[in-house]
């Protein structure tokens, strides 16, 4: 996995309301370490199933619930965080797949996501 994603014209971004965070998915590496290229139904796979996302923006009123988050919010624009398979609502944007999905989704914070996969 890439550790940022691609640069795409702020315009065409999607922009999270309420509790909602805009994530990316990192780019999937296209061989395995033993240098063997992955065919693209697998390189697809592991995208849709990806359970490392990037949050890239957040709704204005994500972890404001005091009662649900006495602790603050899970995470922060910019970090790497794991969440459920197929989390969220799915959106393409100039080729790149991004997740809309609820402040509550967020089950970790990782500072480096290279080497997790869906087991």
């Amino acid at each position: 996995m890439s550790d940022i994603p691609k640069e795409i014209p702020k315009l065409k971004m999607p922009v999270p309301v309420t509790f909602h965070l805009l994530c990316s998915i990192p780019t999937i590496d296209k061989q395995y370490d033993s240098g063997i290229v992955k065919a693209d139904k697998t390189v697809e796979y592991e995208e849709l199933l990806s359970p490392v996302l990037f949050v890239v923006d957040m709704g204005p009123d994500a972890y404001k619930d005091k009662k649900r988050f006495p602790s603050g919010a899970s995470c922060a624009v910019g970090d790497f965080v794991l969440v459920r398979p197929n989390s969220g609502t799915r959106v393409n944007v100039s080729g790149q797949e991004f997740r809309i999905i609820n402040d509550d989704s967020v089950e970790a914070v990782v500072e480096d996501p290279r080497g997790i996969r869906r087991a």
